[in-house]
């Protein structure tokens, strides 16, 4: 509790004192900075136009990867940690790695202009949907390994029984994932999609490295207005922004995602 109060009751009380107070009291002015911003509607755009290419593709690849390992090929080992060593690596050193494949001089226009094509402008600020893809591809490769991480580790919670008993009745492989070990992983992929909806709103360091401020998003708005326009207070408007649509995702996936058993039997 004491953790919890000093590092996150107490910034959270200043954010808010910050976003809605001034020296004669209450006021909205900072809010309402902030959405007149031109920036801003392009900010929640982008944030959730970003969320919602990211994640259904995470989960797919995490839970294809995640079955390969159930299946024991050889160095399985190896591949978990090949494929968890994204996971190591800081967003902004990722961003810097795709910098080098996306820029104009970068590996892909280098290919392509190798093979006599013409090279394309991936990062151009007219090109808003190869921004978006590259920023996608980016924090898909960097943040994939957290869903797999916690989908493997749930999966070794299931026992081999089950799977065994519906073979046994005649279910195929594919109803044998969808009857038994999805409802078991239901628990596990609660709290990956959580983590990962609320790591996605903060996405920031790749999509700096990679556009800069052509593609806005609402943390790089929040550090905008901080660092570089001098402004505490609207910054603080944006942050807790975030907050509140990161603990209404988090609370519409528990109730979405709830335990109908467990509610049975209370």
């Amino acid at each position: 509790m004491i953790f919890m109060v000093a590092f996150f009751g107490y910034p959270t009380v200043q954010a808010v004192l910050a976003a809605f107070t001034d020296q004669n009291g209450p006021t909205l002015t900072y809010a309402a900075h902030m959405w007149n911003d031109p920036n801003f509607g392009l900010a929640v755009r982008d944030t959730l136009l970003l969320i919602v290419a990211v994640i259904p593709i995470q989960f797919a690849l995490a839970l294809i990867m995640a079955l390969a390992l159930q299946a024991k090929p050889k160095f399985a080992a190896l591949h978990f940690y090949l494929w968890a060593v994204p996971f190591a690596i800081s967003d902004l050193a990722a961003g810097l790695v795709w910098l080098s494949i996306f820029d104009d001089n970068g590996y892909i226009n280098s290919l392509l202009v190798d093979m006599g094509f013409k090279s394309i402008g991936w990062l151009n600020y007219q090109n808003y949907f190869g921004m978006l893809a590259a920023v996608a591809i980016a924090e898909i490769w960097r943040a994939t390994s957290l869903v797999l991480i916690i989908i493997v580790s749930g999966m070794q919670g299931i026992p081999a029984d089950y799977g065994e008993a519906a073979a046994v009745f005649g279910a195929s492989p594919w109803q044998r994932f969808w009857h038994v070990t999805m409802p078991m992983l239901k628990p596990s992929l609660q709290v990956a999609l959580i983590l990962r909806t609320i790591l996605a709103f903060q996405t920031f360091a790749v999509a700096q490295a990679l556009t800069g401020q052509t593609f806005p998003l609402l943390v790089g708005e929040t550090y905008r207005y901080y660092q570089s326009l001098l402004n505490p207070n609207v910054a603080s408007v944006y942050a807790v922004l975030i907050l509140v649509i990161s603990m209404i995702t988090a609370a519409v996936y528990l109730r979405l995602l709830r335990d109908q058993t467990i509610e049975g039997n209370q």
